[in-house]
């Protein structure tokens, strides 16, 4: 079931065109009328009760052999010529069926034509001619008549309806043709496709966890933060599963001899496949519970400052050149209170900048300022600068796109982020079609929070105390807001 949820498209197009087939069919075909004779044939011979028995037997015997004498031109000849048909005997055989049922001594001779008038015509001239013919071949009796005789016992009548084309059967058979058209084309497509679309797949390529799965994001939306935009939807709430998921993973760093800041990279195998729109929602879910820190080092391809809508032109390569402190560049985003360092000016060589011991001392001085810290690193495969990121950070998520990435590209990811001596925390599944009403679970309307009427509406004595305001960036636990050390 699940391939054929995944393939339904290529299911309904192929019935579809089946049925646009059989529909097409239909209407550009040539109306044909069939018109049916029956003759019934009896053998003229004894006269005790034995030898109609036997004569009953004979003929019955032989009635399959008259069925096809019908189609031969010794007696569709004369049927031509009878009528003036300007075809041969032998085209004219193709468009004529006779037939003996079971146990009967008739013969039934049906002729299609596109005239009404003249299949009744034909069938009718075919049935005398026939019974000619059975009479001229059959043996003769002692008084020289022949042993069968045939009559015509239901002529032809002109029909009322076409034969053909009919537009039910027709739709009926594009419909089955289209539907194992379609199931042939799912099960072809399904067996090319190299796709790592769910975690069955994944786990045949390594051992790692799903960490996260998050669906199709809304197409509304302005920005792609939907933790933000939506907190209360359904994605949002995948975000926050994720962020679950790597607590219980245990990103302290014990070496240092402290449960302190937790230093995340967001990475994907390919480009597009929603790294930075990952990491920018898990950076703000986790800000939801702590103090965070999101920092855009793709320093090729940019675009946490895009997302966010900050500014862009200075951030972390303005820092790592020793041109600002990162209080200076860094921005406060959203009602989270989340941190925010842009990637900056574009440096002629990324790779060599994210391995200096700059970047080194940064991350090191920001763990000391921050419960999390997340980076938005560039994809694996086109350059190293991702690879390089995970040998100084707890750990690597790896974003896994299942409409694009491969299973091939997806293990070579992998296997070059272990190759480094990095730690890759496990592998967020994105874009997952799911059925998204299964993963809602709202707070009705009529519970949910709304604020209090004015004093003038409800009275002095009965309006609730206004809640006191922090300011941006503060939080109740004590810490400090943005630019303030702890």
């Amino acid at each position: 079931m699940g391939v054929l949820q995944r393939r339904w498209r290529w299911l309904a197009g192929a019935v579809l065109a089946g049925l646009v087939g059989g529909l097409g069919a239909t209407l550009l075909a040539t109306p044909t009328y069939q018109a049916t004779a029956g003759t019934f044939f009896s053998l003229q011979y004894g006269n005790s009760a034995a030898d109609l028995v036997q004569g009953s037997t004979y003929t019955q015997n032989q009635v399959e052999s008259f069925a096809t004498l019908a189609t031969t031109p010794v007696v569709l000849t004369p049927v031509v010529e009878e009528l003036g048909l300007d075809v041969s005997a032998q085209a004219l055989a193709t468009r004529i069926t006779a037939s003996a049922p079971l146990d009967t001594v008739l013969v039934e001779v049906s002729v299609t034509d596109v005239s009404a008038e003249q299949s009744a015509r034909i069938a009718n001239a075919v049935a005398e001619s026939l019974s000619r013919t059975v009479e001229e071949l059959a043996p003769e009796d002692a008084d020289g008549d022949p042993t069968v005789q045939a009559t015509t016992v239901a002529p032809a009548e002109v029909p009322s309806g076409q034969a053909s084309p009919d537009l039910v059967v027709d739709l009926a058979a594009g419909l089955l043709l289209g539907l194992l058209a379609g199931l042939g084309l799912v099960a072809l497509r399904e067996l090319s496709d190299t796709r790592v679309r769910d975690a069955e797949t994944l786990a045949t390529l390594t051992p790692l966890p799903v960490v996260g799965s998050i669906g199709v994001l809304p197409r509304s939306a302005d920005r792609p933060v939907v933790v933000e935009l939506e907190p209360h939807g359904t994605a949002a709430e995948s975000f926050r599963q994720l962020r679950t998921n790597l607590r219980f993973l245990g990103l302290s760093r014990d070496d240092e001899g402290a449960t302190g800041a937790q230093v995340v990279s967001v990475t994907s195998s390919l480009a597009a496949e929603g790294k930075s729109t990952v990491a920018a929602n898990l950076a703000v879910a986790l800000a939801e519970t702590g103090r965070v820190l999101l920092v855009d080092a793709d320093l090729r391809r940019p675009s946490v400052a895009t997302v966010l809508g900050l500014e862009g032109a200075a951030g972390l390569t303005t820092v790592l050149v020793g041109e600002a402190e990162p209080a200076d560049v860094v921005q406060e985003w959203g009602a989270a209170g989340l941190h925010v360092l842009t990637a900056g000016a574009l440096p002629p060589n990324p790779s060599e900048l994210l391995g200096s011991p700059a970047m080194a001392a940064l991350l090191a001085r920001l763990r000391g300022e921050y419960d999390h810290v997340v980076l938005d690193t560039a994809p694996v495969l086109p350059v190293a600068d991702a690879a390089i990121l995970s040998r100084v950070v707890d750990g690597t998520l790896v974003v896994a796109n299942v409409t694009r990435v491969r299973r091939h590209q997806l293990t070579e990811t992998l296997t070059g982020l272990d190759r480094l001596g990095g730690r890759t925390l496990g592998v967020v599944l994105n874009q997952v079609r799911r059925d998204e009403s299964a993963y809602t679970y709202e707070t009705p309307a009529a519970l949910q929070w709304a604020p209090a009427r004015p004093v003038a509406e409800v009275g002095a004595d009965t309006a609730p105390s206004p809640l006191p305001r922090m300011p941006v960036g503060a939080r109740a636990d004590g810490h400090a807001g943005v630019g303030e050390r702890p």
